[in-house]
């Protein structure tokens, strides 16, 4: 019996870890092509098979539109389609919206992949106080540098 208790502590403790740095380089993908390529490849090195981590791989495959110099337009339809296919198995999820948020705030408005913005910073403002600690914290440091919650909406986030 402590065996197993220990092995899945272990195992509960190596994937928390794999996502906080899955966390951390996605909320600096942004601020430069090698953060982007960082997280891009973090990405593809994980195992797990679970909604967020899906999540954050579908972000990547949207973009390595960033990146790529052939296929942009197809690389970001694949990944938001599987992002979109991800939410819609699993739509309470607060950490999935976030990322589409993430993402369709920052592609450009050319490509028009922008239509949850409004119901996405909703859903997470509405189910903010329902979270744990790490992503209550997670979702904070997100939507105060977001372009897309006002400062009003901000406060809100305690």
């Amino acid at each position: 019996m402590k065996l197993l208790f220990a092995f899945i502590t272990a195992f509960v403790f190596f994937f928390q870890s794999n996502m906080e740095a899955l966390r951390n380089s996605y909320a600096k993908a942004n601020l430069s092509n090698a953060n982007t390529e960082a997280f891009i490849n973090l990405a593809d090195d994980q195992s797990g098979n679970d909604a967020v981590t899906n999540g954050y791989k579908a972000a990547a495959d949207i973009m390595r539109a960033k990146i790529a110099k052939k296929d942009r337009k197809a690389m970001v339809k694949t990944g938001a389609t599987a992002l979109e296919g991800i939410i819609k198995s699993n739509p309470n999820n607060i950490e999935l919206r976030l990322i589409r948020l993430s993402v369709q705030e920052n592609i450009p408005k050319i490509v028009g992949y922008r239509g949850s913005i409004k119901d996405d910073k909703a859903f997470l403002i509405n189910n903010y106080s329902k979270q744990n600690g790490a992503l209550k914290s997670y979702v904070k440091k997100f939507a105060m540098q977001s372009k897309s919650f006002t400062e009003a909406e901000k406060a809100t986030l305690k």
